[in-house]
């Protein structure tokens, strides 16, 4: 029985990194039936409402007072900054592996701004960072495209990547530790309030009420948001941000191969092989000094 919270740390990882790969899968079911910032809104608004009904009921503490900005400035970084960058930036054209690949230039800037929170990076973990890239960029090689890049797309992808590193450091340094029912609550809140304004002013708000468009906001509520970010805060709580972030590296690697078994997407030796380095360079950051 001792033994099981460390195991369980262990298989955090594997949950994160399948959650995190699905929200590629996701975007292509909702993306179609409702506008990006219209649907985040539902669904920060599904979050806020679940997680409100579970901390009620199961009695979660509330953070103090004076931890509520904090979680609130990480949660906007987080949430309204990263998702609503990335997907305006698909929405506007974008393909999806340039996406992909912006987004997993995160780990590096993450290391690189390490020393800020106290964290340093040995040589090994440096050259797992630089493997990491190369293998995501081989798996997303044959996906990338510059049909429909644009300038503000571009501008969109590289704010999403900014601000999901600031939100990490940030989140480590400030507020690392709190209740990740309540934290959601005010993180998803705040994120709200902020993407609100936006969505009214940029958007229609038209839905189509598809089977598609719900299982989408479902699974991003539910699991996406309620499982998938209460696992990166726990590993976030429980690892060096550096190490948490390169598990971004696996994700492209993983939708791959969703998307193949999913919509028969092509999935080749290349991308096969880029997998394989992504995971050796993953291996090399989170090994521990000896």
């Amino acid at each position: 029985m001792s033994n099981s919270p460390s195991l369980l740390l262990r298989s955090l990882p594997g949950i994160f990194i399948f959650i995190w790969a699905s929200g590629y899968v996701v975007a292509k079911y909702g993306l179609p039936y409702a506008e990006p910032l219209t649907f985040l809104c539902l669904r920060y608004l599904g979050v806020v409402a679940f997680m409100l009904v579970l901390a009620v009921a199961m009695r979660a503490p509330w953070p103090q007072r004076k931890d509520w900005g904090p979680i609130a400035i990480a949660g906007i970084l987080m949430q309204a900054g990263y998702l609503g960058g990335i997907w305006c930036a698909v929405k506007l054209g974008m393909p999806a592996g340039v996406a992909a690949l912006i987004a997993n230039i995160q780990p590096i800037l993450t290391a690189v701004a390490g020393p800020l929170i106290g964290e340093r990076i040995r040589g090994k973990q440096w050259l797992g960072l630089a493997f990491g890239i190369a293998g995501v960029a081989l798996v997303v090689a044959n996906k990338i495209s510059a049909v429909g890049l644009s300038l503000s797309s571009v501008a969109l992808a590289v704010m999403a990547l900014l601000t999901m590193t600031t939100g990490t450091l940030y989140q480590k340094k400030a507020c690392p530790s709190f209740d990740v029912r309540t934290g959601q609550v005010i993180q998803f809140a705040a994120s709200l309030f902020i993407t609100l304004p936006f969505a009214l002013l940029l958007e229609t708000q038209h839905i189509q009420p598809t089977p598609q468009f719900f299982a989408a906001l479902a699974w991003s509520v539910f699991v996406l948001s309620g499982v998938g970010i209460s696992v990166l805060f726990i590993m976030i709580r429980h690892g060096e941000a550096t190490k948490v972030t390169s598990y971004m590296y696996l994700v492209p690697a993983v939708t791959a191969v969703m998307a193949w078994l999913m919509f028969d997407e092509k999935f080749t030796l290349t991308a096969a092989i880029g997998m394989a380095i992504a995971l050796a360079g993953v291996a090399l950051v989170v090994r521990p000094a000896r």
